[in-house]
């Protein structure tokens, strides 16, 4: 961790804070952007007001394109810097506080890489379901878990895709 790296006197106090104000930063840059876009679909009738989308194919391709993001070598990629920054920290190490500034900002936009798909499903199952966002931050934290992370991602993603195959499919089988 960062910490370590303080201890070992190649890191400063500034530059901690200059990581995680760079991290933040980056999050909440892609929070201000889902937001717009999430009243951008409420306005334009596309979702409801707890945030699901009213045309059940919406969800379902949300579903399987996010399932397909996680085989792609751009997730791989963002999960391997977002799961172990250490690695990334000793690859682009800057000193002093814009120094930290400038890797918070770097590991940020890593690690809303890896997991923006998951947070745009917020659309198909509703911004607003304790249960659907509850079982998104689970599987987040499964993801981040050193032992698991990379084993999830794609059986993960085989889900996603075959939920979002029923959900395309079953209106039209139960004649709904």
């Amino acid at each position: 961790s960062y910490e370590d790296l303080i201890a070992s006197t190649n890191g400063s106090r500034a530059g901690f804070l200059g990581v995680l104000a760079g991290y933040f930063l980056i999050w909440v840059g892609f929070a201000a952007l889902i937001t717009g876009a999430q009243l951008a679909l409420l306005y334009g009738g596309v979702i409801d007001m707890l945030g699901i989308a009213r045309a059940p194919w919406i969800g379902a391709l949300l579903l399987i394109g996010a399932g397909l993001y996680q085989f792609t070598r751009l997730k791989e990629i963002c999960h391997g810097v977002c799961h172990s920054p250490m690695m990334y920290f000793l690859g682009h190490w800057r000193a002093g506080g814009l120094g930290g500034l400038r890797m918070g900002l770097g590991l940020g936009a890593y690690c809303v890489g890896c997991c923006w798909p998951l947070m745009v499903l917020g659309f198909a199952g509703g911004v607003m379901n304790l249960a659907w966002m509850g079982l998104a931050t689970i599987y987040m934290i499964l993801e981040k878990l050193p032992q698991i992370g990379h084993a999830v991602a794609r059986p993960f993603g085989v889900l996603l895709i075959l939920g979002g195959l029923v959900w395309l499919v079953a209106p039209h089988v139960l004649g709904g």
